[in-house]
């Protein structure tokens, strides 16, 4: 199972929502390569980035700082946040992003997703941010109705290799990731599946390699030393 420390960008700061709501956001630091090359100097090799300015309002508001920190870490990141058209997934990739993730657009635009995925396969991933089991879009503030488990079906028939499932009710809340969501999509899909909100201590980091997800995204439990991404990375070998 590979392990993905977290940096959120907002205003070119790393932060932390509480359960995807604004209006409850914590600044962690004003430097955010200073807190990837420490993810890097305990053993990451994968790096989570959200655009939140982007999620909330479309655009690459913060794409200096991820240029720089593609640059300086040398890291496989990951980015989502915002990606509406095809011109920002080009312009991710030509900046050595090595995987994009769409969500609003993946639900709103199928079309766009369909084209991404032809273009640029596995490069492309889907955040599916989940709400009382439907999918949430628009940096979490809206329910699409949707159901979780019938989209990520039908993102698999369209040939979407990679999925980030987040339980929003976790997010940011260190009460434990939700494991049954993750055991039912692996039971269901042959997707792989990065596990993030709520994963809060080395238990949670156990139990979702038990379970057999890909991957799994660290963040707050980061920033509150929670967890250590040494000793995650450790348990998962």
């Amino acid at each position: 199972m590979k392990i993905f420390p977290a940096i959120d960008l907002f205003d070119k700061k790393a932060v932390r929502l509480y359960k995807g709501d604004y209006n409850q956001m914590t600044v962690y630091s004003d430097n955010p390569l200073e807190i990837a090359l420490d993810f890097k100097s305990q053993g990451a090799e994968f790096m989570h980035l959200v655009d939140l300015e982007g999620a909330r309002d479309g655009g690459t508001p913060n794409l200096d700082v991820i240029e720089r920190l593609v640059k300086e870490t040398d890291l496989f990141i990951e980015v989502g946040g915002g990606i509406r058209s095809m011109e920002v997934v080009d312009r991710y990739i030509d900046i050595g992003v090595k995987r994009v993730i769409l969500g609003t657009a993946a639900v709103t635009d199928q079309d766009f997703l369909r084209a991404a995925v032809e273009k640029y396969g596995d490069k492309i991933a889907v955040g599916v941010d989940l709400k009382d089991g439907a999918v949430a879009i628009k940096g979490w503030t809206e329910k699409s109705g949707l159901d979780g488990f019938e989209f990520c079906s039908k993102l698999q028939e369209m040939g979407v290799s990679t999925i980030i499932s987040t339980d929003i009710s976790k997010d940011g809340a260190m009460q434990g990731a939700n494991h049954e969501l993750y055991g039912e999509l692996k039971r269901r899909l042959s997707m792989n599946v990065i596990a993030s909100g709520g994963v809060s201590s080395i238990d949670d980091i156990i139990r979702l390699k038990e379970i057999g997800v890909y991957g799994a995204i660290i963040g707050k439990a980061y920033y509150t030393k929670a967890i250590t991404i040494e000793e995650a990375i450790k348990v998962t070998r």
